[in-house]
């Protein structure tokens, strides 16, 4: 079942030079979706666009077959569209399990219920709930913001930059939770992610943005024997 979908969006900054232009892509629910590009694609500008903190410059965004509201963040939110944006948006002062609770719709029992069912995909951070999230590494810190996220019960779950400040072998250990997330709560996953290599392991389809604009879309198993298609992408050759 398609959960996203975008028809001719537009996105960025001015009208005059928009950073994403007539793009269109659909993602199916339980599919992770790798979305890479060099630096200035418009991957960022697409992600706050479709979480509404970018209002569109033209175009739709549907979920679940419901039109977005254009920079309604809150709209987006509570249709299920939930971002983990790439400075992941913590309350640093705030102990690990509080920013968790903020993101909980349920209260008492059923709140502890829905906060450690989304620890079962992190428990190296229960041993962590009591810490506050500024003092926690910055592997432990993206297991938060994702785990934050989760508990919002996102349709479709974006990601900016999961590997930004993270050590590989960090990255390795989260990277596969996104697949297992998709796969179990049938949620569609929109990664941005610099480490193609990692990105395609756990993804279904890489979409190459370049200059705003799909370059490449093809199932991530086959790009991963032929990386040069996705370097020629990035250079702005096709095929």
């Amino acid at each position: 079942m398609t959960v996203l979908e975008c028809h001719g969006l537009e996105a960025g900054y001015s009208r005059a030079a928009p950073c994403v232009r007539g793009l269109d892509i659909s993602v199916e629910g339980g599919e992770v979706i790798a979305l890479l590009g060099p630096n200035g694609a418009g991957k960022t500008t697409l992600l706050l666009t479709l979480a509404g903190l970018l209002p569109g410059l033209g175009g739709s965004v549907s979920l679940a077959g419901q039109v977005l509201p254009s920079g309604k963040p809150r709209s987006a939110v509570r249709a299920g569209m939930v971002i983990v944006p790439d400075d992941r948006a913590l309350f640093r002062r705030l102990t690990a399990e509080k920013n968790l609770r903020l993101a909980v719709r349920e209260r008492g029992r059923a709140a502890r219920e829905s906060i450690d069912q989304v620890l079962h995909y992190f428990p190296a951070l229960t041993a962590r709930l009591g810490v506050a999230a500024g003092q926690l590494s910055g592997g432990e810190q993206q297991m938060l913001a994702i785990a934050r996220a989760l508990l919002q019960r996102p349709k479709v779950l974006l990601i900016d930059e999961l590997s930004m400040g993270l050590a590989p072998v960090v990255v390795e250990s989260i990277l596969p939770v996104l697949r297992d997330v998709a796969a179990s709560e049938r949620t569609a996953v929109l990664l941005v992610e610099q480490h193609v290599r990692l990105a395609l392991e756990v993804s279904d389809r890489a979409i190459v943005l370049v200059h705003g604009q799909v370059r490449l879309e093809e199932e991530s198993s086959v790009l991963a024997g032929d990386l040069e298609r996705i370097e020629r992408a990035y250079l702005g050759a096709v095929g």
